[in-house]
């Protein structure tokens, strides 16, 4: 097995797999209705369903990036508020986090690994790490969502 499949199984896992921390994100949203991801049960907190959008646009900037292009962050770091908390639009954002999946896994598939030592001319980190980062970031937000749904669900 080569790095760029080591990685993916690394994606798989956390998102629907065996992950060595014993959630993952489909299981957890999956059993989250839209009501419970816009509850905002800390003042001033983000709602699951901000976090969720947060890990996607966050995937598909750190998607582009290793694909060479510079990207702007924009100030608010991907956190909006949710406007429609309909049951359709929830499904929506569910179907867009697995499109997201699956854009890596493909991407990684295809990835040449002398690439891995590219760096990111914004802030100077390799491809590698950003690709390792994206990973740690939707691990963090995934603990973040446990607890949210804790909160929310009876």
């Amino acid at each position: 097995m080569n790095e760029s499949q080591r990685i993916q199984s690394l994606f798989t896992d956390l998102y629907h797999g065996h992950p060595w921390l014993d959630v993952t994100l489909e299981d957890t949203l999956g059993r989250i209705t839209p009501e419970q991801a816009a509850q905002r049960p800390i003042k001033d907190g983000n709602t699951i369903w901000e976090i969720v959008n947060h890990i996607i646009s966050w995937r598909e900037n750190v998607l582009k990036r290793v694909q060479g292009e510079v990207l702007q962050t924009p100030s608010n770091n991907y956190i909006e508020k949710i406007e429609n908390t309909s049951d359709k639009a929830w499904r929506q954002t569910l179907v867009a986090l697995e499109t997201t999946q699956k854009e890596w896994l493909y991407f990684l598939s295809t990835f040449n690994e002398a690439d891995f030592n590219n760096e990111y001319s914004v802030n100077k980190l390799t491809y590698y790490q950003h690709i390792h980062g994206i990973i740690q970031h939707d691990a963090y937000h995934l603990g973040q969502i446990v607890l949210l749904a804790k909160m929310v669900t009876p």
